[in-house]
């Protein structure tokens, strides 16, 4: 497991050309500390939107990611944010609930819009 430290994660944020956002949305809790350091380097706002998919161990705990806690938005250019992106159910199920904005998405290991790694090597993060 190769572990990544907050200022290889920092630098290779920085090398990415981002359009314009009107905001950053976190899947709670994977996603809010890589949400933080976009927010800081985007000077965005966050809000978190609170899907559930996965146990404490990563393992699939629902046959679908369910919402726990509904966000409503409307007509925003949004920076959608996890940590990893494994099978892709849980950004999936996200851009639906967001399906009246333009929505982009972000991952630090996975396919997403936009990714610092897409290996099947897990990392260890910082926090």
């Amino acid at each position: 497991m190769k572990k990544l430290t907050k200022k290889q994660i920092t630098d290779k944020v920085k090398k990415i050309d981002f359009p314009n956002f009107d905001l950053i949305i976190a899947i709670n809790r994977g996603g809010l500390n890589p949400a933080k350091i976009l927010a800081k380097h985007l000077k965005l706002k966050i809000k978190t939107i609170h899907i559930n998919y996965r146990d404490e161990t990563h393992a699939p705990k629902y046959k679908n990611p369910k919402l726990i806690k509904t966000i409503k938005i409307k007509n925003k250019k949004i920076l959608l944010v996890d940590d990893v992106s494994r099978t892709g159910k849980t950004l999936r199920t996200a851009k639906k609930l967001l399906k009246e904005n333009k929505v982009k998405t972000f991952v630090i290991n996975g396919k997403a819009d936009y990714s610092l790694y897409n290996c099947k090597e897990c990392f260890k993060f910082p926090w």
